[in-house]
């Protein structure tokens, strides 16, 4: 098979996201046009060149994600850090980096994707207002009990679980625990626990002395000592391997640890919020975790559920979708048709909000002439599933005059349960839903 590598650039240099990747010694060989439009910088300048001697961040000095995904294989997502732009000033951003492999499946290098969050931020301060909790879209029945059990919870400082499956937004929730809680003004550090290498795990939590391992050439604080009277986010934590689960179990039942390498105990006090999408109970039989510190960490447990279980939220999850990316592509979609919104409310969403994400954001991308979502740019991974549901025909048609007050009796007939209300009418759900906006009603 042969490859136009023409056309390749070209639909490389088609997306929003700055994208680059460097080989095994660090220097730069690919730099998209949005990593120009990011950074500044032009794709010659930075050809050849050290990627840390060109966007000097601290993270190109301290644990670089790039040399963190050679060491341990591990992908990393949306990790944030800052870059240093051409004029000089600092840009956050959140990036995915990647090992690059040949043909042969031999490590070659790394890729990074990356987005400038600055626009991002400002996006969500402007539309936070519409009733987000923290930035979390949720109006849902579900989704405002875990809302109410945060603000239950904002004055304690003990450890909560979060748990729930891949995409449901865990990192969102823990964000808004520590800013609803009495450490919100206090450091928050965070930690994806299944990106280290154990060494590398003991050492970014608890600090290491120089000369302790290979690489260690000065001494270094963990992320405990850096979290001191403030909050540690633990994010996949049953990835932590079985030694280390010993070593948690002592801070959180002592607030005590040594670095790597060193006997002096160091004492910190400091709030634990762990996250994970695998099943605890499951992992401690089959012996993969430690049930002492299960029961030490699930004081508070959350269950974030999976978006095929709040349907509901779907149509605002996708309103801030549509919003988000009309700030990053700087173009206005505004509508998305009826037969896209079909598909979209009927799929089942394996990959939960973060896949609704990328759905949204690949229909902009493909569509370029319309300021309306159209079914057919939808991925064909939710075109394929799709299946219109059976209605009801028990009214066919609703006068005008009596529209209103007919769905209004049905929903209190069927305790708000839309699914029924649009099968009781013989219309589908995307229908029911744009009636209900046209009314005023609040479709949480």
């Amino acid at each position: 098979m042969s490859f136009d590598h023409s056309l390749t650039n070209d639909i490389l240099d088609s997306i929003g996201e700055g994208l680059m990747t460097v080989d095994k010694n660090f220097k730069i060989n690919y730099f998209n046009r949005a990593a120009e439009r990011i950074t500044g910088y032009r794709k010659q300048d930075v050809l050849g060149r050290f990627c840390k001697h060109i966007f000097k961040s601290d993270r190109c000095f301290n644990r670089c994600p790039i040399a963190n995904v050679l060491e341990s294989g591990k992908n990393i997502y949306d990790f944030e850090s800052n870059i240093r732009n051409k004029d000089g000033s600092m840009t956050p951003i959140k990036l995915n980096a990647a090992v690059l492999r040949n043909e042969e499946r031999e490590a070659i290098g790394g890729v990074v994707s990356f987005r400038n969050i600055s626009d991002i931020e400002l996006l969500c301060s402007s539309i936070v207002r519409e009733s987000q909790y923290y930035g979390i879209i949720g109006h849902s029945k579900a989704m405002s009990e875990v809302f109410q059990l945060i603000e239950e919870i904002s004055d304690s400082d003990a450890t909560v679980l979060i748990q729930g499956e891949s995409g449901t937004g865990k990192e969102m929730v823990a964000n808004a625990i520590q800013q609803s809680s009495l450490r919100k003004n206090k450091p928050f550090i965070k930690v994806n626990c299944s990106v280290f290498t154990p060494q590398l795990l003991a050492s970014e939590l608890f600090g290491h002395v120089k000369g302790s391992f290979t690489g260690a050439i000065k001494d270094r604080p963990g992320r405990f000592e850096v979290a001191d009277t403030g909050t540690l986010f633990l994010d996949e934590v049953a990835e932590t391997p079985l030694q280390m689960q010993l070593q948690l179990l002592r801070v959180l039942q002592e607030g005590t640890f040594e670095r790597v390498g060193e006997s002096i105990t160091h004492k910190v006090d400091v709030r634990v919020i762990a996250a994970t999408n695998t099943d605890l109970t499951e992992a401690i039989k089959q012996g993969n975790f430690r049930d002492d510190l299960y029961y030490r960490l699930n004081v508070i447990p959350i269950e974030i559920p999976p978006l095929r279980e709040r349907t509901e939220d779907l149509p605002h999850l996708i309103k801030y979708f549509m919003n988000k990316f009309s700030v990053i592509y700087k173009k206005i979609i505004n509508d998305i048709d009826d037969q896209a919104l079909d598909m979209l409310l009927n799929y089942d969403w394996p990959g939960n909000v973060r896949e609704l994400e990328n759905v949204i954001e690949y229909a902009f991308v493909r569509s370029k002439d319309s300021n309306v979502i159209l079914k057919s740019k939808l991925p064909l991974s939710v075109r394929q599933h799709f299946s219109i549901p059976a209605a009801i025909p028990r009214i066919s048609y609703i006068k005008s005059s009596n529209d209103e007050k007919t769905i209004l009796h049905l929903l209190e007939k069927y305790q708000w349960n839309k699914t029924k209300v649009a099968r009781e009418l013989g219309i589908g759900r995307t229908t029911l839903w744009r009636k209900l906006k046209q009314m005023g009603v609040k479709t949480n």
